[in-house]
């Protein structure tokens, strides 16, 4: 029997702007108790409802192989492929064995082996079309036709795995390293999950990151889609390797004290119908709206009906099987906002509150998202979920006993936005401290979230990275290190002011994409039609950050030691950052956070001297500059000089005050060394 409002504390008991939006509130809490009571019908959890994995699709037991579809649709459903050179065959049509829609069909052991390739062929009214069954969980292209085929897909030996997963990056913060296998190599090719175990992994974990976000696993057949464009939800792309080798690079990560996430892509599905699951069975509406409502226009792809309990069987079933089957821990839930709203958040501003609680939000994704985290931590209670919603509804980080949509996370995506807009649209000397303090720190007191500069989004073609707006095409021909220049002074300078205020200011992790750490150059374009299928900037330019002749390893060591500091101090611990001063016109911003003192001066041409500010009493010891020549800077500082504040006024009145000396374009951090107390 599922809780009631009266059994839980609300969440939106504690936020009084809520208090008109109770209502819709309750109601959309009751709504996903009384979908997870009629999906489990009081008789099991909802994680063993959330088996489909292991009931449809082709399985080997002791009498041979079993296959199950669900087609409600479907006049007949052949199984087809080279076990029957292609052609429909009556000995392998499948039967009706339920009134929901379900087809099966049992063949002896000698009929299909590992490696065999198959698919389906659907006849429904007035048609009829191949598929690849909804539930494959190995589908290959053929190099030289193109086509997509299901795999029979059962090795000899299974993988035995070796490692368990860690726990500590959730207890320290999340660092995340936002990933792409295929991309992740510096040859002009697609990498492969191998590659990316034995070079990659070794690299972020020597970096200091603590989770991976893995982007693009599951199958998709266009490869510049970026992963996000899915047919197959059950099926680790083959474009990588096999399913033995993710499983080896999961494990290999595990090993190396890595946690490792995967982008879950649950708010779309690809239009392609032979490949994916639109039109699956002849109609349109069998995991999508029907009309207009199906379609998304500005992705080109398909929009699940989450108020269908199959859909939802589905979509909780493919939650559950990554978790199990390849031992991932946890998801990146992507593009959350399309889900939530029917207008999927193009083009809108969200201003008030008033905009999550109106007819335009879509309160079955909202059940979904809930029944979901609910699965997810039921399998792995250890497992984390993040959520990427631009909108800001309230409640989706917040536990599904306070009646929130229970994920643990959400990413701060206002951070990156703001940045890029600063940088774009406001000179330096206008750069406004108090809107940037702001912008930092602006997030929901109840809600765990992640910050970060720039992800991905910000390095596609069309876009651009923080460094290369910063510092243009001088990146082509000034950046050895004994090439001076002031358009790249000045990126490198901001380049890690922006990326220490942005972790040191993070709730509860922070993310950065592969690559982005030491500045790599210009963007990420996939093959397509339109560069003729080139993989030069499909890739990642490693030895760059590796040559000392180049100014990229500045960035890199610097990234580096900033990591290492949050994670010596558990700045991610604690609460906070605690503002200590700002001043516009000067440029200056510095707060506390985990005892640590973080002094920022944007200002582009004016150092202080002598500058004072009101801190707690006691000696501090620089222990980080981003002035320092081993990161590129004019090394202004005398490295780990100590501070003593020194008193203001008199009596009870008194305080103290630093004074320092900050160059232009300079980060510090301070560390108390003894007799530390509060101004």
């Amino acid at each position: 029997m599922f809780q009631t409002i009266n059994q839980i504390t609300p969440f939106w008991k504690r936020d009084p702007y809520l208090k008109p939006y109770e209502p819709f509130l309750e109601r959309r809490y009751l709504k996903a108790q009384k979908m997870k009571e009629r999906l489990t019908r009081g008789k099991m959890t909802l994680s063993e409802f959330a088996s489909g994995y292991k009931y449809f699709g082709l399985h080997h037991d002791e009498t041979g192989w079993v296959f199950r579809e669900w087609a409600p649709n479907a006049e007949a459903v052949y199984f087809i492929g080279e076990l029957s050179d292609w052609e429909e065959r009556k000995d392998f049509l499948l039967k009706p064995c339920s009134e929901n829609g379900e087809w099966e069909i049992r063949l002896p052991e000698s009929v299909l082996k590992h490696g065999d390739l198959y698919r389906l062929r659907i006849h429904w009214p007035g048609g009829e079309g191949d598929r690849l069954p909804a539930y494959a969980n190995r589908v290959v292209q053929d190099p030289e036709t193109l086509i997509f085929n299901a795999q029979v897909w059962a090795p000899k030996r299974r993988y035995r795995w070796h490692h368990t997963p860690p726990f500590k990056s959730r207890q320290d913060g999340l660092l995340i390293y936002e990933t792409h296998v295929g991309m992740a190599q510096e040859e002009e090719k697609i990498g492969s999950y191998r590659e990316f175990t034995e070079n990659i992994l070794p690299m972020i974990a020597e970096a200091g990151y603590t989770v991976i976000q893995l982007m693009g696993i599951q199958e998709h057949p266009y490869y510049a889609s970026f992963g996000y464009h899915v047919s197959n939800f059950f099926a680790p792309t083959s474009r990588f390797g096999t399913p033995e080798e993710l499983k080896e690079l999961v494990d290999t990560a595990h090993g190396l004290g890595l946690t490792v996430i995967m982008d879950l892509i649950h708010s779309h599905a690809v239009r392609n119908e032979t490949e994916g699951l639109s039109r699956f069975d002849g109609s349109y509406y069998q995991y999508f709206h029907e009309g207009e409502r199906g379609i998304h226009r500005a992705w080109d792809s398909r929009c699940f009906d989450y108020g269908k309990p199959q859909v939802l069987h589905f979509l909780l079933s493919n939650c559950r099987y990554w978790l199990e089957e390849f031992h991932f821990d946890g998801y990146r839930y992507d593009g959350i906002t399309s889900m939530l709203y029917t207008h999927h958040g193009l083009e809108k501003a969200f201003t008030s509150y008033d905009d999550y609680f109106n007819e335009s939000v879509d309160e079955d994704a909202l059940t979904y998202l809930t029944l979901a985290n609910s699965v997810v931590h039921e399998v792995r209670p250890e497992a984390m979920t993040i959520t990427e919603d631009i909108s800001g509804m309230p409640g989706l980080a917040v536990p599904v006993s306070e009646g929130g949509n229970g994920f643990d996370y959400r990413f701060a995506m206002g951070v990156p936005d703001y940045w890029i807009r600063l940088i774009k649209e406001v000179p330096d000397e206008s750069w406004p401290m108090s809107q940037l303090w702001y912008e930092l720190n602006n997030r929901r007191s109840d809600e765990k979230t992640i910050s970060y500069a720039e992800s991905h989004d910000q390095a596609l073609v069309g876009d651009q990275t923080i460094i290369f707006r910063l510092i243009g095409d001088k990146m082509y021909h000034h950046m050895r290190v004994d090439d001076a220049d002031i358009v790249v002074d000045r990126g490198i300078a901001l380049h890690k002011m922006i990326r220490l205020i942005t972790l040191t200011t993070a709730g509860a992790g922070y993310l950065n994409f592969m690559g982005n750490e030491f500045g790599h150059p210009e963007w990420i374009d996939f093959p397509r039609e339109g560069n003729n299928w080139s993989y030069h900037y499909a890739r990642r330019q490693w030895h760059l950050k590796n040559d000392p002749n180049l100014k990229y390893h500045f960035l890199s060591d610097f990234d580096h030691d900033m990591i290492k500091i949050v994670k010596e101090y558990a700045v991610l611990n604690e609460d906070g950052p605690e503002l200590l001063y700002e001043h516009n016109e000067d440029k200056v911003v510095a707060f506390l956070r985990a005892g640590l003192l973080f002094v920022f001066n944007f200002h582009p041409t004016a150092s202080y001297v002598d500058y004072r500010f009101r801190a707690p009493r006691g000696r501090y010891r620089v222990i980080f500059d981003s002035d320092a020549k081993c990161y590129g800077g004019g090394g202004r500082l005398r490295p780990f000089e100590q501070h003593l504040t020194l008193p203001n006024g008199n009596g009870a009145e008194q305080s103290s005050y630093l004074s320092l000396y900050l160059p232009t374009r300079t980060a510090l951090v301070l560390h108390p060394t003894r007799d530390m107390k509060r101004v």
